[in-house]
């Protein structure tokens, strides 16, 4: 049976999109399931260039035919590539992607058929299943990060916003407030997930042995280097690298670090031989760099490379209500490295331990527990089984006070302005300040703050906010 003349038929039945293509990209034929995917009719694609399409997943060279300009045509074909497109409406579609090169029976190139399968069903219905995940095992943390405050839950939200990017992340903060969690948080939460995540110390290694970990050496490159050895930057490809600390590094360490994120290539010491490189780079310091940079300690243009989205890892003390929740972490994971079945903590220890201002953070709070254990056998930690400085915490972390209704011309009569604790008070102030400068737009003002509209509109019915008084007065 001669099955050439229903090709057509069974193509049209197909689900996926199929477009068909010529060297140059031009689109010489599509199916029913791609005009419904793209939103364009047959005639309006056929003839035209693939690339009004805007695939994140084309790989474009420059102008030409065949191998001259596309990276399929390089490689010969793409299998289940997650990309993006943009339809007629412009707006991005989520689709899986298979595509081969096409050839005549002289092995002369002729074209390229594609496949495209809709996922933006599913990627939304996952995305509904993380928030009701991360609603109902809140407890248990996002990615190692614990915390049910309105900023940690803000911050979940940056992270999961930047790990859908390659852009460069700086995270900055007091010591111990979980940098290299929230690192390692962006890498789990991103397509690199598979692949290595690596972390240097750039404060733990002198200046010759931080360039020989970050880029390797060949042998003989120094006294001592016996046998060539691969760098952190090559062990990390794919990946994401860590670099912690990364405002102790010496100028010279920091121009080859430039270099390294310009060209997404290295060098081993004692080589001249460059290695492409494909690494996500997180970076970290509770130093403030752009001092740094006046003193001439930090280049700019480093500072400028490296920072291009900016995270801030908030203090304990900025979320005194999530203590709770970390140390009953706490004590489960060392119940279970003990073998003791310590049940929580008395009132009265934690009262202390929140009027206690850890200035070491969740690293001090986490010693504390373990202190804690050595002391106590079972039953529940008491203020005796605490270390003697936050046993003999006495209001250093008050209660926060609660602020006086402000009077607001324009107000309706018995209403009340929100009663808000000190915290909550600033974050309202900051967020109609935000909205003041935004002229009351959402979408500028989640970008003002670096959270999403949906939280803006949250916090304004949180706060209460009035957008016409409140932004006015």
């Amino acid at each position: 049976m001669d099955i050439s003349k229903y090709w057509k038929a069974i193509v049209d039945t197909l689900q996926d999109g199929l477009m068909v293509v010529d060297p140059g990209g031009r689109v010489l034929a599509v199916n029913p399931a791609a005009e419904r995917l793209t939103g364009y009719k047959a005639e309006e694609l056929i003839g035209k260039s693939c690339r009004m399409l805007d695939c994140t997943g084309c790989e474009i060279y420059g102008k030409g035919q065949a191998e001259k300009w596309c990276g399929l045509f390089v490689k010969g074909t793409v299998k289940a590539k997650k990309c993006l497109i943009t339809n007629k409406e412009k707006r991005s579609v989520n689709v899986i992607k298979n595509a081969t090169i096409l050839y005549n029976e002289n092995r002369n190139v002729i074209g390229a058929v594609e496949t495209l399968t809709d996922m933006s069903a599913l990627v939304s219905q996952q995305a509904e299943i993380l928030q009701l995940r991360r609603s109902l095992h809140m407890d248990e943390g996002f990615h190692g990060l614990i915390g049910k405050s309105l900023i940690m839950q803000n911050l979940f939200e940056l992270i999961e916003n930047v790990a859908q990017s390659d852009a460069p992340v700086m995270i900055g903060g007091e010591s111990g407030t979980g940098k290299e969690l929230v690192a390692r948080a962006i890498h789990e939460a991103s397509e690199r997930i598979e692949k290595p995540f690596i972390k240097v110390n750039c404060s733990a290694l002198n200046e010759n042995l931080l360039e020989s970990e970050l880029f390797g050496h060949v042998k003989g490159a120094y006294t001592g280097a016996e046998k060539t050895r691969i760098g952190r930057f090559e062990a990390a490809h794919g990946g994401t690298i860590f670099l912690d600390e990364i405002g102790d590094i010496s100028p010279a360490i920091q121009i080859k670090l430039l270099r390294t994120l310009e060209e997404k290539e290295i060098e081993r010491v004692g080589d001249h031989q460059p290695i492409k490189v494909d690494v996500r780079v997180v970076s970290a310091t509770n130093k403030n760099l752009e001092t740094l940079i006046q003193l001439d300690r930090f280049r700019d243009d480093l500072y400028f490379r490296i920072n291009v989205f900016p995270i801030h890892c908030p203090p304990l003390k900025d979320r005194l209500e999530d203590i709770p929740i970390i140390v009953q972490n706490f004590i489960r994971l060392n119940n279970e490295k003990s073998g003791k079945k310590i049940l929580g903590m008395t009132p009265e220890a934690i009262e202390k331990i929140t009027a206690y201002p850890w200035p070491g953070n969740v690293r001090e709070l986490r010693n504390a527990i373990e202190y804690a254990f050595v002391l106590c056998s079972s039953g529940g930690i008491g203020v005796d089984h605490l270390p003697p400085k936050i046993a003999g915490a006495t209001n250093v972390c008050p209660e926060p006070q609660l602020t006086e209704p402000q009077k607001t011309e324009g107000r309706i009569p018995g209403t009340r302005a929100p009663v808000l604790k000190n915290a909550d008070a600033a974050k309202r102030e900051a967020l109609i300040d935000a909205l003041r400068q935004a002229r009351g737009n959402r979408s500028e003002t989640a970008k003002l703050l670096g959270i999403s509209r949906v939280t803006v509109w949250k916090q304004i019915k949180r706060f209460k906010i009035d957008l016409f008084n409140d932004l006015s007065s």
